[in-house]
Formats: structure tokens, C-alpha cells, sequence
């Protein structure tokens, strides 16, 4: 058998022919080996020549099969591959056969990725790129490997993610226990403060209520006095009508009229001026609990939804803005403090023409007109207010702006009207607020300070809700969309305001 087998065993390879060829000279080859061999010669710009005994050939002689030794070889291989499968093992492995020839597998197919006989090689994929099945075993074993190493370094890097992020987890843990626990204290530290204050200012306010009336009523005591002293003199001298002539001269002489030191009726216990500190900063308190605290909460709980980064910087307390009081929604929602507004002329600038039953206020292009004096005039500044002025209550009315170059608010009555510059301008100063109507940007002002607003700087039609308790200006544009509120502790009686850029007019709106 042993004998046998050399016969079977090709000169190239020195394996067990696989698909055996003779060529001319009558030495037998694998297929693949000495076509194989003839490529390598031709590149080498060599003929085609038997390796055993160097015979050349005039051009490369086509390969046929040697049927013979291919029955030979096959029968060989089977034999090998009962022996293996008897012995079981390793040999096992290596001696699969072909379900369709019973035959060993000994090639790969790359193209159809299958292993294969070698009559599968000759008859179904002779045109297919295949090598040997251990080649390709061990091509896929180098593969492998590479895959196992990669898996490992793979592997690696997780665990250490793993305890990277468990760490961190940790770590985080701790520092959002720790966030937690300071946003508590400060939110108790603010509550438990606020409670002070109030109660101290509370106290204080008791303390100078009861100073006033104690005043007031000690002053009462002494005009007490005085009328029961000047009833005695009525008395007194009704009772002289009485007398005789000569009684009555001699006694009215001795009548003396009682004269006493004036005694003030008015109270005043000067609480706003003395306040005045606690108020500023409540409103600024106002603004940053209200609206920037409220605006922060609801960019933390709504991080997804949408929303420009504009919206999304942090505000200036410059100017006392909280939210707005809770008032029922939409046009019909305000339409419920709606008031009845008109303008003065009596206030209006010699560049302003007033109409419409003076619910119309245009600045004329053509410089101004002469208006007679008045204590009430702005004399330089394209100024008007209302005839009507708020104390108390809640008030909206809405403005329609031709184009935006004006101011709008509300302010005291006391605010200047003879200077020349910004001083008498609404918002310029401590007695006013405004909004600025621009074409680019609106902006807040109150005592000279500005703040620039988020909110769309285009809108025809401004709404204005005044609540005098709550200390609330809100504005509102085009659909009733808020646009900023300030804050105040109002002292004084409340007048709406307009300063009116050229060629601009504004009209009071009925409805």
C-alpha cells in the first residue's frame, strides 16, 4: 500500500494528486500544481517544460485529466478516510466527506464559500478561485486569531469603561447629593430669612403705625381742649346778652377771645421714604424669584423643547421685572380692566397734534407749533400723558404705533417738564417706566437703566396692564403676547405717558 501510495503522490507538491493531468511527456502532475508551475515559468520569460525531465514544449500543452490515477487517488483518499474515522480523534476532523460524492473535502470554494471534493472542484466550480481546505483552515485559524486579539483589547477597554463609569457614577452621586443638599439649604436659608424680614419689617411698620396714632391721638386730646375752651367763650358771651347795659359794657371788656397754637391734622408717618431700601431690593428679590428663577427652573425641566440660546441667557436684574399676576387669559381676559384713556393737552409738546377727540397724538414732521404756557407742558420733550391717573385698581388699555420709535409707560405727576435732555423723558427717570419701541430690539427702562428684551421687537398694537397693588406694569404685543413686566412699590398717582419719535403716531384704542 505504501508502494502504492508513492505512485499516487505528485512531483510538486509531494502530496496525493489532486485532480491528476499527464502532459506530453508522460509524467503526471496535480492540475493546479503544474499550471501553477507553468505561470511562474512564463513570467520568468521561460517556456513550458516538465519539471522531471525538462522536456520543453513548443507552446503550453492543455491539461486533461488522468482518469485512471483519479480513481486511483480517490479510492487511496477513501481508504485514509474510513482508517481516520475508525480511529476517531483528530483524524475525525479531517476526513469530512462530500454529501454529494461521498468523496473528501480537500478543496475550498471562495466563490460559493463552501468546502468541496474534487470532483466538485472539476465539475461545478472549475472556473472558481479554490486552494487547498488546509490552506484555507489555516488562513481562517491566522484570521481568527486576529479577531480573538482584537476581541481582547476590545474587551479590555470595556471593563475599564465599566469601572470608569462606576466610578464616575459614584462620584456623581455624591455631587448630586451634595447640589441637592445646598439647593435645599438655600431655599430654607431664603424662606427662613424672608420670614425674619418680613416679620421685622412687619414690626416695624406696627411699631411706626402705632408712633403716628399715638401722635395723632395726643394731638386730638389737645383740639379737644380747644373747642371745650372756646364752647366756654361761646357760652360765655351768650350769656352777656343777658346783663344790663352797664353789665354788659363793664363784662365784654373783661372777654378775652382764646387763641391757640396750630395743631397739624394731617398724618404722616413718612413709612414710603423710610422703605424705600426694603422696597428696591424686594423688587429685585421680585425679579429673580419670580422670572429669572422661574425662567431657569423651566429651561431645566424642558431642556428638549425648543427654544433659541437667546432664550436661554442669563437676565440682568437691571431692571425690576417679575412675572406678571396671574390674570385670566386673551383679549377677553383683560378686556376686563379695560379703561377709558385720553390725552392731555394741556401736557402735550408743541411738536405733538393732538385728535380723534384727543385719543390720537401725532408728532408732525413740519418742527413746532405755538402752544400757550403751562405748568403742566413739556416744553422740550416730545412728551404727552393721560388726563387719567390710577391710585388703586387694576387698568389696561392697548396703543397703536404707527412705527416704532416711541417710549410708553406710566409715571408719577411730578416728573419733570421744563429741562432740556433725557431727565423729563418716561422711564429716564426714578418717577417713570417705559418700554422702548425699536426697530431692531425692545427695551425696558426705569431710572435711566435699560434692559434689552428677548421678546420680537416688531408689533403694531401694545397692550399696558397697570396693578397698582401688586406693583405690576405688564406689556403685551401683537395677540396678547407678554412682553415684560416691572416691578414697584407705586407711591403716587400713576399717569400713562407717551414720547413720540417724529412722524410717529399714536392712538388710544376704543376696543
Amino acid at each position: 500500500m505504501d508502494s502504492q501510495n508513492s505512485n499516487l503522490t505528485c512531483a510538486i507538491c509531494l502530496e496525493r494528486f489532486q485532480i491528476p493531468v499527464t502532459i506530453p511527456c508522460g509524467h503526471t502532475f496535480c492540475m493546479n500544481c503544474i499550471a501553477v508551475h507553468w505561470d511562474t515559468k512564463r513570467q520568468n520569460a521561460a517556456g513550458a517544460q516538465c519539471p522531471i525531465c525538462n522536456e520543453e514544449f513548443p507552446t503550453q500543452p492543455a491539461l486533461k485529466r488522468n482518469v485512471s490515477l483519479s480513481v486511483l487517488t480517490e479510492a487511496a483518499n477513501s481508504a485514509t478516510c474510513r482508517e481516520a474515522a475508525a480511529r476517531g480523534g483528530e483524524g475525525a476532523r479531517a476526513v469530512q466527506l462530500c454529501d454529494q460524492h461521498k468523496k473528501p473535502l480537500v478543496y475550498y470554494c471562495r466563490k460559493d464559500k463552501m468546502s468541496v471534493c474534487c470532483e466538485c472542484g472539476v465539475l461545478q466550480c472549475s472556473e472558481h478561485e479554490k486552494v487547498l481546505l488546509d490552506a484555507e483552515r489555516e488562513h481562517q485559524e491566522l484570521l481568527l486569531e486576529r479577531k480573538r486579539k482584537e476581541v481582547g483589547v476590545l474587551l479590555e477597554e470595556t471593563q475599564r469603561s465599566v469601572a470608569e463609569l462606576a466610578d464616575n457614577i459614584s462620584r456623581a452621586q455624591v455631587t448630586l447629593e451634595q447640589t441637592s443638599a445646598w439647593v435645599d439649604l438655600k431655599f430654607s436659608s431664603l424662606k427662613k430669612i424672608l420670614a425674619e424680614k418680613q416679620e421685622e419689617t412687619r414690626r416695624f411698620m406696627e411699631e411706626q403705625k402705632e408712633a403716628a396714632v399715638s401722635e395723632a391721638r395726643g394731638r386730638q386730646s389737645q383740639l379737644e381742649e380747644q373747642r371745650q375752651k372756646l364752647r366756654e367763650c361761646q357760652s360765655q358771651i351768650t350769656d352777656l346778652h343777658n346783663l344790663s347795659d352797664t353789665e354788659l359794657i363793664r363784662e365784654s371788656t373783661l372777654v378775652e377771645v382764646p387763641h391757640f397754637k396750630e395743631i397739624p391734622t394731617s398724618i404722616s408717618p413718612n413709612l414710603q421714604e423710610r422703605l424705600n431700601g426694603v422696597t428696591e431690593v424686594l423688587s429685585r428679590v421680585s425679579k429673580l424669584v419670580c422670572e429669572d428663577l422661574d425662567r431657569a427652573v423651566s429651561l431645566m425641566v424642558g431642556q428638549d423643547r425648543d427654544g433659541s440660546p437667546h432664550d436661554k441667557r442669563p437676565v440682568l436684574a437691571v431692571v425690576p421685572s417679575p412675572a406678571a399676576p396671574c390674570q385670566p387669559g386673551g383679549r377677553e381676559g383683560l378686556s376686563a380692566y379695560r379703561c377709558s384713556l385720553t390725552f392731555d393737552p394741556r401736557t402735550a409738546n408743541g411738536n405733538l397734534v393732538l385728535s380723534q377727540e384727543n385719543r390720537r397724538a401725532e408728532h408732525l414732521a413740519s418742527g413746532p407749533r405755538p402752544v400757550p404756557a403751562n405748568e403742566a407742558r413739556f416744553d422740550h420733550t416730545w412728551q404727552v400723558l393721560c388726563f387719567e391717573g390710577f391710585t388703586h385698581g387694576q387698568h389696561y388699555w392697548e396703543l397703536e404705533v404707527s412705527k416704532p420709535w416711541a417710549y410708553l409707560g406710566v409715571t408719577y405727576d411730578s416728573i419733570p417738564r421744563k429741562e432740556k435732555g433725557k431727565r423729563c423723558m418716561v422711564g429716564m427717570n426714578e418717577l417713570s417706566w417705559s418700554l422702548q419701541l425699536d426697530e431692531k430690539q425692545l427695551f425696558a427702562w426705569h431710572n435711566g437703566r435699560r434692559e434689552a428684551l428677548s421678546a420680537p421687537s416688531h408689533h403694531r398694537r401694545i397692550g399696558m396692564l397697570l396693578d397698582y397693588e401688586a406693583g405690576t406694569l405688564t406689556y403685551f404685543g401683537d395677540g396678547q403676547s407678554r412682553l415684560h413686566a416691572f416691578h414697584c412699590a407705586f407711591a403716587h398717582e400713576l399717569f400713562p405717558a407717551c414720547w413720540i419719535g417724529e412722524g410717529v403716531s399714536i392712538t388710544i384704542c376704543s376696543s
